[in-house]
């Protein structure tokens, strides 16, 4: 349980969340310790990728990049973060490895939710929310993180709505620019994105319909049509450019950097449950989204006025006592139709301002 006091630390160091997604719905706690920690030194342990990611905000002052996988990765990380003495550390992950990196630091004050096995090592901890069950409770992962650093670091904060946020560098801005120009799009141009892909296949909608969507918003709206993906998505993401007359930007070789850039320019974007989500959301791009056998109440986010979210679900129906997660054929994502699919992006489009 919390303490009755607060803690003041001098030196924070904030282990991020590794996947994109999960980074950018840590925004609104980033902004959280920065506002309520004035004049402490804040750092941040994060993955390769999640740099770019939120470089750009004014939320830390040193970003420290490790992969702590492999059996020395938690030494190799310690080490990364032990020179600057930090007093505390804030663990929005939930591994057991993220606190044993904190630990091999010589960090003293060690806070985190008391799962994988690890509460030995925090010295102050919070159980994660469960269902009757014993299973995890489908807590939205910004309010996950943001009571975490409440119950210790600041319970006393501002209670006023904080969205979430991300910027670019004066590097990624021109890094941008230069994907949109070969993608040959003008500052007068209007255009969508399709992000087609996902780290799991039972969350991709079927390409086909990704190809029928892209062509409506060409014909009904007069967008030009970007795909984005990983590069291991290269050949997705291209088949459906060219089917639906559109541009592929993993052939332009766009990275998390300048993705930032590329995506805030759009009126909309199309997109399965996945990381280039949030990334819109942070930057007020009307959404339309797509979730399957994954719970959507895991990813809840606070849109910002005039940017609307169409959030399609492949079973609507699932009493709110289940989870999609426990229902991988009632909830697959092909049950989302094309016509569900159009008509929403129609009203977003509509609804935009």
């Amino acid at each position: 349980m919390p303490d009755s006091d607060p803690l003041r630390p001098l030196r924070l160091l904030v282990i991020a969340p590794s996947w994109v997604g999960d980074a950018v719905m840590a925004t609104p706690t980033f902004r959280l310790l920065r506002h309520t920690l004035r004049g402490s030194f804040i750092g941040a342990l994060v993955r390769p990728g999640i740099d770019q990611l939120l470089a750009g905000l004014d939320v830390f002052d040193e970003v420290h990049v490790a992969a702590p996988g492999g059996v020395m990765g938690p030494k190799h990380a310690a080490a990364k973060v032990r020179h600057r003495r930090y007093d505390t550390a804030l663990l929005l992950t939930n591994s057991f490895s993220s606190a044993l990196i904190t630990r091999l630091a010589g960090i003293r004050h060690r806070i985190g939710y008391e799962r994988d096995a690890r509460g030995l090592l925090l010295t102050h901890k919070l159980g994660a929310p469960k269902r009757a069950d014993g299973s995890w409770a489908p807590v939205a992962a910004v309010r996950y993180y943001d009571t975490l650093a409440q119950a210790f670091l600041a319970p006393d904060a501002d209670d006023s709505p904080r969205f979430m946020e991300l910027a670019s560098t004066p590097e990624q801005s021109a890094a941008s620019a230069d994907v949109l120009s070969r993608a040959g799009i003008t500052s007068d141009t209007r255009f969508a994105i399709l992000n087609p892909g996902g780290n799991d296949a039972a969350k991709r909608w079927p390409p086909d319909r990704f190809i029928e969507a892209g062509k409506h918003l060409a014909q009904r709206h007069a967008l030009r049509v970007l795909v984005n993906g990983s590069p291991g998505e290269r050949d997705l993401v291209g088949s459906i450019a060219q089917a639906c007359g559109g541009v592929s930007l993993t052939d332009l070789g766009i990275t998390l950097g300048s993705l930032k850039g590329v995506v805030a320019r759009a009126c909309v974007m199309l997109t399965n449950d996945t990381g280039p989500r949030h990334i819109a959301a942070a930057l007020g791009v009307p959404l339309v989204s797509l979730f399957g056998p994954t719970d959507h109440r895991w990813t809840v986010i606070p849109t910002r006025p005039g940017a609307p979210e169409e959030l399609l679900r492949a079973d609507p129906t699932l009493p709110e006592s289940e989870l999609a997660n426990d229902h991988p054929e009632r909830c697959r994502v092909d049950r989302i139709a094309t016509a569900d699919v159009v008509a929403a992006l129609d009203r977003v489009l509509t609804n935009a301002h």
